[in-house]
């Protein structure tokens, strides 16, 4: 492998970090890693330290063993089952489903899941050894996945995809202890790295597909502000899990389209504000075209 491919996939972000400083070229990164640590740290509090803050999992959890929260991907499998719900986890599925339609629903793939960060590591893996994108599945493959993981349980009465969900998979061996579950990231990675770049989140995963329809609604977006300012570097792009989000946000006003990243796929990770060094991108909440708040 020559050298130059080696700097040319580690130099992304290389201007940005040049020109904010370390902290500021990775500040959404960074918030992210915690959020998914602390999340991971505070489901494995009770059953190493006995510290019952929240108990389950991240398809069913209890908060101080008062407030339930449910995972809507978890709640359509099991209505599609022909199982009944019990009132709390009605009351938790209503709680989750009003924040997620607030904040964006693919804000869990980037904030939460914990197999974003093997994901995460593959591709930034792949981009420094410079390795080809890989075969090109088609972005809509989850949403043919996602049919197919509703549909089962009504012919078949059971939740057979989270028999394999590495998300599921994963959170259980947090607790309990691996096992075979590293077979389940190792094969992940594995995928994403040589097989399909971003291939589990962005063209395989059904959960992702299902947070993304929670999204339309979301008043937290990524928005390219400064767009004028915009030098093609093109690493926003290198770095976005979902780099078709970005261009009719950056490259749309002439064609009369705002600057705000409206499609239903973008995570808000963040990293296309972090690697940008003129500060094209900001998040912000938007209350309607000319009324926002910068955060």
């Amino acid at each position: 492998m020559k050298m130059g491919t080696l700097a040319k996939g580690s130099g992304v972000g290389k201007a940005a970090r040049e020109t904010k400083g370390w902290y500021l070229a990775h500040k959404w990164l960074l918030l992210r890693r915690f959020s998914q640590v602390l999340t991971i740290g505070l489901f494995l509090l009770g059953p190493l330290a006995g510290v019952w803050f929240i108990e389950g999992n991240l398809n069913a959890s209890l908060i101080l063993d008062k407030v339930p929260l449910t995972d809507p991907f978890l709640a359509l499998q099991v209505w599609m089952s022909g199982r009944e719900m019990e009132s709390q986890a009605v009351i938790g599925l209503g709680i989750v489903l009003g924040f997620y339609l607030l904040v964006g629903g693919r804000v869990f793939c980037s904030w939460v899941c914990p197999i974003n960060i093997v994901t995460d590591g593959a591709a930034w893996l792949r981009r420094f050894l410079g390795l080809p994108k890989g075969v090109g599945l088609s972005r809509n493959t989850r949403y043919w996945i996602l049919a197919a993981v509703f549909v089962l349980p009504a012919i078949g009465g059971q939740l057979y995809w989270e028999l394999i969900n590495p998300v599921s998979i994963v959170h259980r061996g947090l607790i309990f202890g691996f096992g075979l579950s590293w077979v389940v990231v190792v094969m992940v990675f594995l995928f994403d790295l040589l097989v399909s770049s971003d291939g589990w989140c962005g063209r395989i995963c059904p959960m992702g597909a299902m947070y993304s329809l929670l999204t339309p609604a979301s008043r937290l977006r990524v928005s390219a502000v400064k767009r004028q300012q915009c030098n093609d570097c093109l690493d926003c792009f290198k770095v976005c899990p979902e780099p078709h989000v970005i261009n009719p946000a950056l490259k749309g006003e002439e064609l009369g389209l705002g600057p705000n990243i409206l499609n239903i796929n973008c995570t808000n990770c963040g990293r296309c504000i972090d690697v940008c060094a003129p500060n094209v991108f900001e998040f912000a909440i938007n209350f309607s075209d000319n009324s926002r708040i910068k955060l």
